[in-house]
């Protein structure tokens, strides 16, 4: 089922919920995608559906600018992706029931691991490939640095698509270490 929901800066973030079939869900899940993924990416849609077969209802979303959602991706960061799952939180809280379980792939599963100390009726996180430090994300922005440094702007290409990274991505990873959520 696709939904909207909002986020605290009032963009609509594009979402599809999937419901166990001829079962009432055990928990709820909700399912933060990679760096540029988005929702309909292949293995975030298998990994959803094997947990459906098993009773587990899942909310798969695009992040702020990625996908269908609304906004600049540009000016989003690892803050504002973790601000999005507890906006994705908030709606099941407020529509279904709180989620009892946050999955994340690469920086999604970096994010999930942020927000989990967030949200109390989180009881499990699963993180898929998920980079512990910031040295895990800086190298897609090899060549970039040094004028991410200055501040500037900076178009890295990642699985064959461009995207545009301020300075301020790089300061948030950077201060976002999820070391410490281990």
């Amino acid at each position: 089922m696709l939904l909207t929901f909002t986020n605290r800066n009032g963009y609509e973030l594009s979402a599809s919920l999937e419901l166990p079939v001829n079962q009432h869900p055990h928990t709820f899940a909700i399912f933060a995608h990679c760096f540029t993924c988005n929702k309909n990416h292949t293995a975030v849609q298998q990994i959803s559906r094997a947990l459906n077969v098993n009773g587990i209802a899942v909310l798969r979303f695009d992040f702020t600018g990625l996908g269908d959602s609304e906004g600049d991706f540009a000016e989003t960061d690892f803050s504002s992706n973790v601000e999005d799952l507890r906006a994705a939180a908030h709606f099941l809280e407020e529509n279904y029931r709180a989620p009892g379980l946050l999955i994340g792939h690469s920086l999604g599963g970096a994010a999930v691991l942020a927000a989990a100390a967030q949200l109390p009726s989180v009881k499990a996180v699963a993180s898929i490939g998920a980079p512990a430090g910031p040295a895990q994300i800086e190298h897609l922005l090899q060549g970039k640095l040094e004028k991410m440094l200055a501040g500037e702007s900076a178009e890295v290409r990642i699985s064959g698509s461009k995207f545009k990274v301020k300075s301020r991505f790089l300061e948030d990873i950077r201060q976002n270490s999820q070391l410490d959520n281990l």
